[in-house]
């Protein structure tokens, strides 16, 4: 049985299977794209590993604009190049498209309801523990990362601190946080590096 942090030798076979791949990628992620991409990537196309999985959304989350657009063109021109990047934006914003411009004329139209007041918020509870759960999924990788598991954790603290507790713009987790840690984990390759050459 296939692990999903071992090896990950599949990619897409077609830019029609990327485009299909990310289309149905997007129409399913109501409330919780992320939940969804790593299900699909990791698990059922095994296009990544957790860790690729981790490392790329990670990268995704800090570049402007949404995460989950970020990487598909990362995805999509790791394996056609510039058509890759543009066919899997295309599978992410073809179909939901239409369907969220649909979604937001008929909220328009009864926003006003407290049975649909009450569903908004109840989708967003859901979203919430989806996006908890993928975390807990991709704890494992933290093993395998040059960065260290004290550092990992006091980072992923500290950015909880600045973001959720201090509710300090997003710019002041990277600064404050992400810098130091990637200076960090670039000095941990260097020493794994050379003791490797040794």
């Amino acid at each position: 049985m296939h692990s999903p942090y071992s090896a990950a030798p599949a990619h897409p076979s077609s830019l029609l299977d990327l485009f299909l791949s990310f289309q149905a990628m997007a129409l399913q992620g109501f409330g919780g794209v992320l939940t969804v991409v790593q299900r699909v990537l990791c698990e059922e196309k095994r296009w990544l590993t957790q860790t690729e999985f981790a490392e790329l959304w990670a990268v995704s989350q800090v570049l402007p604009g949404p995460n989950v657009v970020n990487l598909g063109i990362i995805l999509g021109d790791r394996y056609f190049g510039f058509r890759g990047a543009v066919v899997a934006l295309a599978g992410l914003f073809t179909a939901p498209l239409f369907l969220v411009s649909t979604l937001a004329v008929l909220y328009s139209q009864f926003a006003s309801l407290a049975v649909v007041a009450g569903a908004v918020k109840g989708m967003g509870a859901v979203a919430a523990g989806m996006i908890g759960a993928v975390g807990l999924k991709l704890l494992p990788t933290v093993r395998s990362n040059p960065i260290g598991t004290p550092v990992f954790t006091a980072a992923a603290l500290a950015t909880f601190s600045i973001v959720a507790l201090l509710r300090l713009p997003l710019i002041w987790a990277i600064a404050g946080v992400g810098i130091p840690a990637v200076l960090w984990t670039y000095h941990q390759l260097s020493q794994l590096q050379r003791t490797a050459s040794k």
